[in-house]
């Protein structure tokens, strides 16, 4: 029996970019890190106000079932009751008791949600959750994300990584690919795949894609080695020191081209998940619906299951359930809507988020989640708890932010930056008109 796990105390929440990027400053180079990176998993569990928390990686957010109903089991044997969806597609569960951890661990080996426990925190993957199901970008993803998954549990060097390095899979339609990872892998027409580290990028053929991502991480650990910051991402890499990608492909004898440099485009609205039915040019059909504020109950854990098998959960936080006729599908969104999800775009909750807050977490100002507001329309809108915002979105969005003053600031951020001005008592009627700023416009890839 392995011990019980140690609890850690990391900045809690998934790992956020910042939110206004600045010039390059003495003041905002990349930190240098004397210490090994905290982030909790499985085993590693985080020491929260409400109860230790862990963090499980769910590589593409794909779910069996089965797995499903293991989480919802995992809530309530263990957590609150609750799952909280993360903006990597990954799971929270908060609440866990101190006996609790070495059981959580053993439900999730049984249901092969824990395969490799040194690598557990270091399978983050996201993937283009409606890939191969709507007939938009390059195919299915699912032989590339189970190579690499198995290539990062197969290898002992890629312990190394830090839990907060990330691997991006896109199938073509932007989606994934401006969610900042630290290698992306988008898949291009003729069975090829643009890698990305950085400002570096080449083409491979699709099936050598998985070792690709896994060599180019490899020599991001050396590049940060030799940096000696302690660097746990590619962007936090000082000056001079870049991946040498094309070296890296080419010493692991994968064949590479250059490819054309792009900005990582803006996820553009049509190419992202948004709750409702989706037809698949086979005649099938898939649902698409979101918890309110990213928080589900087991009870809607549950009711997610569906004909296909297969539940997918999104970086936006929500869920994608394959595999129903139409008619299946339409009977289905309103049961879900029916439990408590958000299941039009247009619904109230639709593109509301907020990180966890008072009383879960110290560093939180406010109780983020009883001072949220529901609203319609228009960008995403983010409550933040204090200044780090964690779990904010990417892209063009709205940031409402609490204060050790008591009160919120409010900003749009993304390419159309500024500042809101707020007079007391008309935080609702700013939030909505925020919302209605006109995005801008998406970057090609």
């Amino acid at each position: 029996m392995p011990p019980p796990p140690t609890p850690t105390t990391p900045q809690q929440g998934e790992p956020a970019t910042p939110a206004a990027p600045n010039p390059p400053t003495p003041a905002a180079l990349p930190p240098t890190r004397d210490r090994d990176d905290a982030c909790p998993g499985a085993l590693r569990l985080h020491a929260a106000d409400d109860g230790r928390l862990a963090r499980l990686r769910l590589p593409g957010g794909i779910l069996t079932n089965r797995q499903v109903g293991a989480l919802a089991a995992a809530a309530e044997r263990y957590g609150d009751g609750h799952l909280t969806i993360t903006s990597r597609g990954n799971a929270e569960l908060r609440g866990i008791g101190e006996s609790c951890g070495t059981g959580l661990a053993e439900l999730l080996r049984h249901t092969h949600l824990l395969p490799s426990e040194r690598h557990e925190r270091v399978r983050n993957i996201v993937a283009s959750p409606l890939a191969g199901l709507d007939g938009l970008g390059h195919g299915t993803l699912l032989p590339r994300l189970r190579a690499l998954d198995a290539l990062l549990c197969a290898e002992e060097w890629t312990a190394a990584l830090s839990g907060r390095f990330l691997f991006a899979l896109d199938d073509g339609r932007g989606d994934i690919a401006g969610l900042g990872a630290d290698v992306t892998l988008l898949a291009q027409e003729r069975d090829t795949v643009a890698v990305r580290v950085g400002e570096s990028a080449v083409e491979v053929a699709a099936s050598d894609a998985p070792r690709a991502a896994l060599e180019a991480a490899r020599a991001f650990l050396a590049t940060a080695a030799a940096a000696g910051t302690g660097a746990w991402r590619v962007r936090d890499l000082p000056p001079g020191h870049t991946v040498d990608l094309t070296t890296a492909l080419a010493q692991a004898n994968i064949p590479a081209a250059p490819t054309s440099v792009t900005p990582p485009p803006t996820p553009k609205p049509v190419s992202t998940p948004t709750p409702g039915v989706v037809a698949g040019p086979d005649g099938t059909y898939t649902v698409v619906v979101t918890p309110v504020l990213g928080r589900v109950t087991a009870a809607q854990l549950r009711a997610l299951a569906g004909p296909g098998g297969e539940v997918r959960v999104t970086p936006w936080r929500g869920f994608v359930v394959p595999g129903f006729d139409e008619r299946g599908a339409r009977e289905r969104l309103r049961e879900l809507g029916d439990a408590g999800f958000v299941t039009a775009p247009d619904a109230p909750w639709a593109g509301v988020g907020a990180c966890t807050g008072r009383p879960g977490c110290a560093k939180a100002l406010a109780d983020v989640r009883r001072d949220a507001l529901s609203g319609t329309g228009g960008l995403p809108v983010h409550w933040s708890g204090c200044e780090r915002r964690c779990g904010h979105p990417h892209g063009d969005w709205v940031d409402v932010t609490a204060t050790a003053d008591g009160v919120y600031t409010l900003a749009v951020r993304g390419a159309r930056e500024r500042q809101v001005p707020l007079e007391e008592g008309e935080l609702a009627q700013a939030v909505a008109a925020a919302r209605r700023a006109p995005q801008a416009p998406p970057r090609t890839i």
